[in-house]
């Protein structure tokens, strides 16, 4: 197996095995990035304290094959029981509309 197709393979197992994933700049508690920090207040918003998260600074590996994966050229990336769900911008849209909160209603800890 080469190194691409083991990144996509570790990818697909962290997106399986946890319900909420984030991959973002940073961390939940200090994000690197203006986009990274709303994905995560958007989260917290919803109630979903605990969530996996990727800091896609730490592993540049990581960092482009989570980009081809979902074949969406930005981080931060929300994925939801497996699905991507979609960057920043998408993220917020779905936050505004209530989309978001009953996509997460499951995982919210009140």
């Amino acid at each position: 197996m080469n190194a691409k197709s083991g990144v996509q393979a570790l990818i697909r197992q962290q997106i399986t095995e946890n319900p909420v994933v984030l991959y973002m700049k940073g961390t939940p508690q200090f994000p690197q990035c203006g986009f990274s920090a709303k994905a995560v207040e958007f989260l917290k918003s919803c109630g979903v304290q605990d969530f996996f998260s990727v800091n896609v600074l730490e592993n540049p590996e990581i960092r482009q094959g989570v980009k081809e994966y979902a074949d969406w050229p930005t981080i931060p990336q929300l994925y939801v029981r497996g699905e991507f769900i979609g960057g920043s911008d998408i993220v917020g849209e779905m936050y505004q509309s209530g989309e978001l909160q009953a996509l997460l209603r499951d995982f919210a800890h009140s």
